[in-house]
């Protein structure tokens, strides 16, 4: 009795789409359009924002798994070679399609069992066909394996990134991951966690988990480096006398002295008040009172500048 083993093209169970599929993108796109089809993806079908929907949850997996392969440059070469599958598995080097094994004690027509002949299959052969297990009972371990890398993407806020928190990562397959963000996360760095990846293999350590940080825009501050800019409203009276204000920064609100005759956009900035010893520039607007003033109106009606100037007078120059 004879059995033969098809390893031709055939899907098996557990096949995965192509990761260029899955992420929408082209195989000559930028690592930039891939991260960024990455982050739109996994934001759209996290569980977190489609419970009681599994299909979501398995949706979300195969993102992840895409953006493994695609986001290293070493598996994305591998993949575009044929050298490894879309889960990042080696692939066995190709042999005939159809092999013949007799029950003779495992041996094939050459006389040689599982053991490695060249009528036999190899230790890499039974673990992809039959796992890892399968290969052990026939002398086939290759002692321990490392668990693969996992990667996720988390969304924090921007006072966050910028003072430091824990937040809570809800994972595909069900549990949680408390993250620490440190201080100054900026927004596309990737946090490595030691051992959160897949178990390892015949007693070998766990992978890591691989978290992208996508940093939320804020109402009013931005960051440019580790400088926090903020556009600060004032009214006419302060720009011209001069104010002490109370200005918000990342670390809280502190008071800010407004000099007078200070012009429309002006800039001020407030000494290490940004993110990791950055600085906060303040850009002064001023901000007229919507319904108007009949006393500021009169005031301009019948004042006469004691030394007039003209404001555009810089752009009549260009022109």
């Amino acid at each position: 009795m004879a059995l033969c083993l098809d390893l031709g093209p055939t899907p098996y169970a557990g096949y995965m789409e192509d990761p260029y599929d899955i992420l929408g993108v082209r195989r000559d796109d930028s690592d930039g359009t891939i991260r960024n089809a990455y982050r739109k993806l996994a934001k759209k079908h996290h569980p977190d924002l489609n419970p009681g929907k599994p299909e979501a949850v398995e949706r979300f997996k195969a993102i992840n798994a895409a953006y493994q392969i695609l986001s290293d440059t070493d598996k994305r070469a591998k993949f575009d070679r044929g050298e490894i599958d879309a889960e990042g598995h080696e692939k066995a080097p190709e042999r005939p399609q159809y092999r013949d094994y007799r029950n003779t004690g495992g041996a094939g027509a050459g006389g040689a069992g599982f053991g490695g002949s060249p009528h036999g299959l190899s230790p890499e052969d039974l673990e992809e066909l039959f796992g890892g297990g399968f290969a052990e009972q026939f002398g086939a371990a290759r002692g321990p394996v490392k668990g693969r890398d996992v990667q996720y993407s988390l969304t924090v806020d921007f006072l966050d990134a910028a003072n430091g928190a824990v937040r809570r990562l809800s994972l595909p397959e069900g549990r949680t991951l408390d993250v620490t963000i440190p201080p100054g996360m900026a927004d596309g760095h990737v946090l490595r966690l030691k051992g959160q990846g897949r178990p390892g293999r015949a007693g070998g350590a766990a992978g890591d988990a691989l978290v992208e940080i996508s940093v939320a825009s804020h109402p009013f501050f931005r960051r440019e480096g580790n400088d926090v800019l903020v556009e600060l409203p004032v009214s006419l009276q302060e720009a011209v006398l001069g104010a002490s204000v109370e200005v918000p920064t990342v670390s809280g609100k502190v008071r800010l002295n407004i000099p007078a005759n200070s012009a429309n956009g002006a800039k001020l900035r407030l000494g290490k008040r940004g993110i990791a010893g950055g600085n906060q520039i303040v850009t002064l607007r001023i901000v007229l009172p919507k319904s108007g003033e009949a006393a500021l109106t009169e005031f301009l009606t019948s004042w006469n500048p004691e030394h007039p100037f003209d404001p555009r007078a810089a752009m009549e120059q260009q022109t």
